[in-house]
């Protein structure tokens, strides 16, 4: 649409429904906004609006609801995301902050959201696939036992053990030389770079020592080849029971939400779909590739270093979309601040 005023009468259209619930009509504009045009202007600019489609009439009466399309101008639109007010921020900032690991901190985002936006909240765990080497602590647990641990850049912290062949002497340097080769060789490398990395350490040592070095490598490797259940966490699907008279079809919404591999996937596409951090991706209606989830929007962005997943909110097509992606992109950014920390 190139018809400026038109544009606005339908932000205007937007804006009133979101908040009301009700159809508008064009009294009601002209009593809420300065539109600075007559009541038969814009009865004709609701006739246009309603010809291209971004309007429609629920019912025979003068007022008029956007339809998916004209939610999908309105966002398009939209200038700026609306910023959060300190309080809102330092909040986001204090819940978050208590997190003591992954799992709290993917349940705490999950009911953030949900609480925040008054719609349901979905967060996927971060990606291993996605996952680099942050750090690997080798520790010596007994003269032929030690312990190792692998920090991902994504918050995951996996541990093994690993049996030695030969026990290490005490003042031997074995297993400190052993710490910092396997970093040097890691640090920084997606999974599967770092596991082909390491496939020439034994090289670096005595040959008393490769097998325990092979023993090492095939334990770490392991750990970085290892094919998991990606998952995702819900919340706040009651607060879907409460838009049902938003023209929110809520039982193949909860349906779709229950097949977790569906939501998966969408997640999965959405992250990758936007990698470039702050980027919020809103789908709406039918642009849902699930048909049970084509009566409700999806405001998501990714998060954590190299977009490793992705988390937002779900709920019926009559949202507060700037609101809303003010929100996801906001509890997106102190996750990622958390995981990087």
């Amino acid at each position: 649409m190139s018809n400026e005023r038109r544009l606005e009468v339908l932000r205007a259209i937007v804006q009133d429904y979101v908040s009301t619930s009700e159809p508008v009509g064009s009294k009601a504009l002209l009593e809420r906004h300065q539109l600075g045009v007559s009541a038969a202007t814009i009865r004709n600019d609701m006739a246009a609006l309603e010809d291209e489609g971004l309007i429609a009439a629920p019912h025979t009466s003068a007022g008029r609801v956007p339809t998916d399309a004209g939610y999908r101008v309105f966002v398009d639109r939209l200038s700026q995301v609306r910023p959060l007010t300190p309080s809102q921020r330092r909040a986001i900032q204090a819940f978050l902050a208590e997190s003591i690991d992954l799992d709290d901190i993917v349940e705490r985002t999950a009911r953030l959201l949900a609480s925040l936006t008054q719609q349901a909240a979905v967060m996927q765990y971060p990606s291993l696939r996605r996952s680099r080497v942050r750090h690997i602590e080798c520790l010596a647990m007994t003269p032929t036992r030690a312990m190792l641990v692998a920090i991902l850049d994504s918050g995951r912290i996996e541990q093994r053990t690993v049996e030695f062949a030969h026990p290490v002497a005490e003042g031997d340097d074995f297993v400190a030389r052993l710490r910092e080769r396997l970093n040097a060789e890691t640090d920084g490398l997606l999974l599967a770079e770092a596991a082909r990395g390491l496939s020439l350490l034994r090289e670096a040592f005595e040959p008393e020592r490769r097998a325990d070095v092979d023993a090492v490598v095939e334990t770490i490797t392991a750990v970085f080849g290892e094919e998991r259940e990606e998952r995702v966490v819900l919340a706040g699907t009651a607060n879907l029971a409460r838009a049902g008279t938003d023209g929110l079809h809520v039982q193949p919404v909860l349906d779709a939400l229950e097949e977790h591999v569906v939501i998966l996937r969408l997640m999965s596409n959405l992250a990758e779909d936007a990698e470039a951090h702050d980027q919020v991706t809103v789908r709406i209606g039918a642009e849902n590739p699930h048909e049970g989830l084509h009566s409700t929007s999806l405001v998501t962005t990714s998060y954590g270093p190299d977009a490793v997943a992705a988390l937002g909110v779900l709920g019926p097509t009559r949202m507060d979309y700037p609101q809303t992606m003010a929100n996801v992109r906001a509890v997106a950014r102190y996750v990622s601040q958390l995981i990087e920390s």
